[in-house]
């Protein structure tokens, strides 16, 4: 993490102190993910504001949404029209964990040798081949080089955050966390305790994905994305790039021949800000995180175990967690921002398919 390497001269940083005392507006400030989601969502929603100390963000600026996988009723599909009960979930019949889910083909059942048959992520790109990455140009502080190694830096972090192969059997991400500014304080509390304690509050899921080893394995080495990196001038002269990706994981149960594959897809929003270090206090080669959200499918609900849990076809969802309006998990259409809404009154939605 490059402790030793400040990113402020020692000269800067005492010009820095002094001005801090003489109340100059000059001095670099402390970045805060709280601060910054506050003054965005002003800037987004309509009326008039409410006032610094009356308004208190859900989570930092973080945000998350569990579906858990329902069936919409097909015409024609005979199996339903007789036992309509099944719409609850992927997850069939709790007689018998051998049981097709309902309605499904079995032509387009995943398997381990074809883990996303049947499935949109078969058509997608592997990987980091499968987000897009704008050209860069100057922007802000920024040189066009200098935007380049950001959003290459920036790509690194999706793929050391979600899919790097010890990260998602469960590991700490080191090389994710080293790319986030160690200056910010309030995320640093918040990846301290994600880790330490896992909550609702603190979930690390937010961020990264990872599946207990002793709960499920993945299916080779693929995971489907789909997505892009946008990116533009904010404050103080900030490059403020936004990463919006879908990830869709293949999944067996741990201890057994993996017959049966349950995928888990995270659609995830995250707004990092490359900080002209004359601005804000940082360290060179890292970002501030501005907000981050997830928007998770078969990854467990009510979780605060800071692991994608995915239910199997035995594990019918408990009656009413699928609440609220149904979510195709692969669209991406819809804005996050409208995902978020649309969730903010059930802690668990009902998505169509996985």
């Amino acid at each position: 993490m490059a402790k030793d390497e400040p990113s402020i001269a020692d000269e800067e940083w005492e010009r820095f102190l002094r001005d801090a005392e003489a109340g100059s507006r000059s001095a670099p400030v402390e970045p805060s993910a709280r601060a910054r989601m506050v003054s965005r969502r002003l800037r987004e929603e309509t009326g008039p504001p409410p006032g610094w100390r009356t308004h208190q963000p859900p989570r930092r600026g973080r945000r998350k949404v569990w579906h858990v996988v329902g069936l919409l009723l097909a015409v024609g599909l005979l199996a339903l029209a007789l036992d309509p009960g099944r719409v609850v979930g992927w997850f069939g019949d709790t007689d018998g964990a051998s049981a097709s889910p309902a309605g499904e083909p079995a032509s387009q059942l995943p398997t381990p040798e074809e883990p996303f048959r049947g499935s949109p992520a078969a058509d997608w790109y592997d990987g980091l081949a499968g987000i897009s990455v704008p050209e860069a140009r100057a922007t802000g502080w920024m040189t066009k080089e200098q935007v380049a190694r950001a959003l290459d830096r920036t790509q690194a972090f999706l793929a050391a955050s979600s899919l790097d192969p010890e990260v998602l059997r469960g590991e700490r991400p080191e090389e994710a966390i080293a790319l986030i500014n160690p200056r910010q304080r309030d995320v640093q509390d918040y990846l301290a305790a994600a880790f330490r304690e896992p909550s609702q509050e603190n979930d690390p899921l937010l961020l990264f994905s990872r599946f207990s080893q002793s709960k499920v394995r993945l299916v080779g080495d693929v995971v489907k994305t789909r997505g892009q990196l946008t990116y533009r001038e904010g404050r103080r002269g900030a490059v403020e790039v936004t990463s919006d990706v879908t990830y869709v994981y293949p999944v067996v149960r741990a201890g057994t021949d993996g017959d049966e594959v349950a995928r888990t897809i995270a659609r995830r929003e995250t707004v990092m800000s490359w900080d002209d270090p004359a601005e804000v206090i940082t360290e060179a080669g890292t970002f501030s995180l501005l907000s981050y959200k997830v928007d998770a499918t078969n990854g467990g609900c009510d979780n605060s175990t800071g692991y994608f849990l995915p239910e199997f076809t035995a594990e019918r969802a408990p009656e009413g967690s699928g609440q609220g309006p149904e979510v195709d998990p692969y669209d991406r259409d819809t804005s996050m921002d409208t995902r978020m809404r649309e969730g903010e009154e059930t802690e668990c939605g009902t998505a169509t398919r996985t």
